[in-house]
């Protein structure tokens, strides 16, 4: 295999590269995986220096956009590609998602992703009933948001939907030096451990109506799309705070909020409001 000696030169800002070059962080994404031996989904191998340990301890699915680095891997896994160890997909993985799914049966998901894509790529694993845990590299501010608790000033819709599935925290913080080239920013391991699947595109536009403005009070951000009198009827028998912020409001609240606000009571409650019922079935795409 020849060497790529200028990874600063070959990596491809299109699609947000950045290669990890540390080899004692890699061993430590290793040791962060789920104890079991489920098939692995790897986003974006790269170079395949995390491919590589990866194949050591499991069966790997890879995922490459970039037809430079699939050449690349081609010729440095050929053997476990033939093996079987190693199935390499070259192309969209993203349309391979919206085509039925990576897999047909229960895996994990392990990469370190470009910043660009890694939120909408978290969400689609979230959604993913085969997809059993994501343990990924991404920006520490997007970590945050996914891992982050109730009362937390990083508490958000992300947070929420991570709770609607099972728990989420930071295994590691990676600093920029780790990669090349190296990122503005610092980095984070994440790790979501799921016990089930979320996919209700109308709970999530639910919720980016409700932390619309994160720092106002969560009943305000409501009003925007439901009548005064049903937010404060519904505050009072949920027993909830008119002024409770959205990042001080518990993830079960939400889906309470979210059932009680969109259910037509007996066929009787039947809003007049457009935005409302709009609201309802989900199609509402507030501005972020």
């Amino acid at each position: 295999m020849n060497k790529i000696k200028n990874l600063s030169e070959f990596a491809n800002k299109r699609y947000g590269q950045n290669f990890l070059k540390n080899e004692q962080i890699i061993k430590q994404i290793i040791q962060a995986m789920p104890k079991d031996n489920l098939k692995v989904v790897e986003i974006g191998p790269g170079l395949g220096d995390l491919t590589k340990e990866l194949i050591n301890v499991r069966s790997v699915t890879a995922f490459e956009i970039d037809k430079r680095l699939c050449s690349h891997l081609h010729n440095r896994f050929n053997e476990q590609i033939n093996r079987g160890t190693l199935t390499l997909n070259c192309g969209d993985v993203l349309k391979e998602w919206d085509n039925g799914g990576l897999l047909d049966e229960r895996y994990h998901l392990v990469a370190n992703l470009p910043y660009y894509i890694a939120t909408n790529i978290i969400l689609k694993a979230l959604r993913d009933k085969n997809c059993q845990s994501i343990l990924v590299m991404v920006q520490l501010e997007v970590a945050k948001k996914f891992s982050a608790k109730v009362g937390d000033r990083a508490f958000s819709a992300l947070s929420v939907l991570v709770e609607s599935v099972g728990y989420g925290k930071i295994a590691f913080e990676v600093g920029a030096e780790n990669f090349v080239p190296a990122p503005k920013v610092t980095s984070a391991t994440l790790l979501i451990e799921k016990d089930r699947s979320q996919d209700d595109r109308g709970f999530e536009n639910f919720l980016k109506i409700a932390f619309k403005q994160p720092r106002k009070k969560l009943s305000k951000n409501l009003l925007a799309y439901y009548s005064k009198d049903k937010i404060k009827t519904l505050f009072f028998e949920l027993n909830i705070n008119l002024d409770i912020r959205p990042h001080e409001t518990e993830t079960s609240i939400y889906h309470h909020l979210y059932n009680k606000l969109n259910e037509d009571i007996d066929g009787r409650e039947k809003s007049s409001s457009r935005r409302e019922k709009r609201a309802r079935e989900g199609r509402t795409r507030p501005s972020r």
